[in-house]
């Protein structure tokens, strides 16, 4: 679904990102894996839109979207949960969830869409007038799921979803990214929890200083000597 090719980009002078390519098939949950300053946020700039690149190319379901606007690329299916939640904390739950119906089928199918979002998430359904900033992180987090769900994508990138949540809340959301893909969503989830990251991920790719160093199924990646060492503490 999801092809880069050779990717370089940065900001300005700056060059964060080295002849990156990745591959994400449809069905899968495909883990990148990688420290602060790796150059994660910039690839996924890169893929959504907000970054023009040096060099390379993305795909999306065949078609280039190298230098399409954000919002065609959102239109073609790929959704972006993004890492700090970035909700409207002055809006409604409601009014959150129907801002991620933006592209033009999306709002046609919002009502329906909205039904199933409230069914995956039933305490969005309970305070759907709440304002989101009356909501705890894991709360957040959930909304900012669902609003991206709203887009009706076929292609989630998640970034960061545990970040700054407690331990039992980080399960209940890595059990909500296994029902997205149960569901038919194909997703790149982005995440410095790698032990569980790699737990439910069908294959990961790891980002050092701007280039792949490894990519490979799960239990290989979860073997290995410098993943232990680097990201488990082992």
């Amino acid at each position: 679904m999801l092809k880069v090719d050779k990717l370089s980009a940065g900001y300005g002078n700056i060059q964060i990102l080295w002849d990156v390519s990745l591959q994400v098939n449809k069905g899968e949950i495909v883990a990148l894996i990688g420290g602060n300053g790796a150059g994660k946020s910039t690839l996924v700039r890169s893929i959504t839109g907000l970054l023009g690149a040096y060099s390379g190319n993305i795909e999306f379901l065949d078609k280039k979207i190298s230098g399409l606007e954000p919002y065609k690329i959102a239109e073609l299916g790929l959704s972006h949960i993004p890492e700090g939640r970035r909700i409207f904390t002055e809006m409604s739950v409601r009014e959150n969830l129907e801002m991620g119906a933006y592209p033009k089928n999306s709002w046609k199918n919002r009502k329906k869409t909205l039904s199933s979002v409230y069914e995956m998430f039933p305490r969005l359904k309970e305070r759907e007038r709440q304002l989101a900033r009356t909501f705890s992180g894991g709360e957040q987090q959930m909304l900012a799921m669902g609003r991206g769900l709203m887009s009706l994508p076929k292609l989630c990138i998640i970034d960061e979803p545990s970040n700054g949540l407690a331990p039992k809340v980080v399960m209940e959301i890595f059990e909500i990214i296994k029902n997205m893909r149960a569901q038919g969503i194909t997703i790149l989830l982005i995440e410095q929890n790698v032990k569980q990251t790699l737990e439910i991920s069908d294959r990961a790719y790891v980002l050092e200083n701007g280039r792949i160093v490894m990519e490979g199924d799960c239990a290989t990646c979860l073997a290995s000597a410098h993943i232990k060492k680097a990201y488990l503490g082992l």
